[in-house]
Formats: structure tokens, C-alpha cells, sequence
């Protein structure tokens, strides 16, 4: 994932008490791994939520800037509440210029803001997701809301994983089938649907898909407050540039 990883085959064991001891006063250092995203080349987020303690992601900060592997961690703290378990539960990316994620939190900025820390000691603030994409991402980034960002559908089609979504290749993301008025809202900006079924049983060369929404079952995966980006992690992947 980061060079040092990559071409050494290195890999940052948190289990290591003296790089990753407790906080004095007993904070866990325990970290989610659908609140870490790769999200540009110089840009690594971490959630602050529900399952990923501000210590952790302190400690993780540091040995990442010893090591010279990263020059931004961006720490997006949301509410800690089981509706909004990681960041790849409120919003993902699945193109250069698109982000499929829950209005209220990422694009209104409601109980949510942004820590940037740089490698060279510095750090900036942000009220909003949006605000700090817009700013140190990509300036053009749109926002396709869950539920097409309309209650009841943004809350529920949250819930049941609408904006967690995990690209093949930019524009090519798989999601849950269930997220229909998401799924509307993909299509206003050019998305098409296809059911898992077409994809591995038609005559398709993967290569030439583009713009591309790929349906899996959900009904028991949903239960379990699990979604498509947080349950492919160890798959290697890189940033959308």
C-alpha cells in the first residue's frame, strides 16, 4: 500500500506494545480497518469512530511519519454511533471525480470535521468532508448522495451499506443490490447497473467495462453491518488517481 510496504514487503505490526503502548489514561490503541483509506498519493485516512480510538490513530501517525511513507494523515472524526460504524460506511470513491456518500455527515459536515497532519509538523482544519476534498483532493469531486439524498431513503440506504463501495478500476464499483434509489441517483451521473449474475456469466471482457455499478446479493451481508470496501481490505489496491 505504501512504497516502503510495497517494495520491502514490510509490514507495521500494531500488536507491538512499545510502538503501540495504551494512552495514560488506558485508551486501547485499536484501529477499524474500513476507517483507513489510501485515499491519494499523499493523502492517508483514518476514521475516528466507533471502533478506532483518537490514541491509535495518534500512535499509527507517528511510525508512518518516522518512516517517511506518507505525507498527510487525515484523521475524519464522526459521530461515535453504531448507524455510522467506519468512514467507508458514510462515503467511498469510486471515480476520480465522484464520491458516493451520506449528505448530512460528508457534504453538510453535521457532527463531523477534519484533522490534517503533515509530516512536516503542520496541520490543518476542516468543518466538513466536502471542505477538506474540495481542498487538498480534487477541486471538480461531485457527491452522489445514498438514497439520492432524500429522507427517509439517505438514512435507511446508509444503514444497509449504500455508500460503501469498492472500486475495480475507476468508474467500475461493486455495491449491494438492495440500494435502489442509490443506484437511481448513480445513473443521474452516468452509472449503469449490472447484477452479479451478468458479470460472471456473460460472454464480458472486464477490461472494457466502464461506468459500471456491479449488484451482489445483501440480505445476509447487510445484517452484519458489513459492506463491500471494508470486507475487501486485504485485497491489494491502490489510490484513484
Amino acid at each position: 500500500m505504501f512504497k516502503e510496504l510495497r517494495i520491502q514487503g514490510k509490514t507495521i505490526n500494531m500488536n507491538d506494545v512499545e510502538l503501540f503502548p495504551r494512552s495514560s489514561r488506558g485508551e486501547s490503541v485499536s484501529i477499524e480497518g474500513g476507517d483507513m483509506m489510501l485515499f491519494s498519493e499523499k493523502h492517508f485516512l483514518i476514521g475516528c469512530s466507533e471502533r478506532t480510538t483518537e490514541h491509535a490513530i495518534h500512535c499509527l501517525k507517528d511510525v508512518l511519519f518516522k518512516r517517511e511513507l506518507i505525507d498527510n494523515v487525515v484523521q475524519v472524526n464522526i459521530p461515535n454511533d453504531r448507524s455510522f460504524m467506519h468512514i467507508d460506511t458514510i462515503f467511498t470513491r469510486i471515480n476520480q471525480d465522484h464520491i458516493v456518500c451520506y449528505r448530512p455527515l460528508v457534504y453538510d459536515g453535521l457532527s463531523s470535521y477534519v484533522t490534517v497532519y503533515r509530516s512536516n509538523g503542520s496541520k490543518a482544519k476542516y468543518h466538513s468532508i466536502k471542505e477538506f476534498i474540495h481542498a487538498e483532493i480534487n477541486a471538480d469531486m461531485q457527491f452522489i448522495f445514498s438514497g439520492n439524498g432524500i429522507s427517509p431513503y439517505q438514512e435507511r440506504e446508509q444503514w444497509t451499506d449504500g455508500c460503501n463501495l469498492v472500486a475495480l478500476k475507476p468508474g467500475v464499483a461493486v455495491t449491494y443490490d438492495r440500494n435502489t434509489r442509490t443506484m437511481e441517483a448513480l445513473r443521474q451521473y452516468g452509472y449503469q447497473a449490472m447484477t452479479a449474475e451478468e458479470f460472471l456469466n456473460e460472454d464480458i471482457n472486464a477490461k472494457e467495462i466502464e461506468n459500471t455499478i456491479i449488484q451482489i446479493p445483501s440480505s445476509e451481508l447487510s445484517r452484519a453491518r458489513g459492506g463491500s470496501h471494508c470486507m475487501t481490505l486485504p485485497i491489494k489496491r491502490a489510490y484513484i488517481k
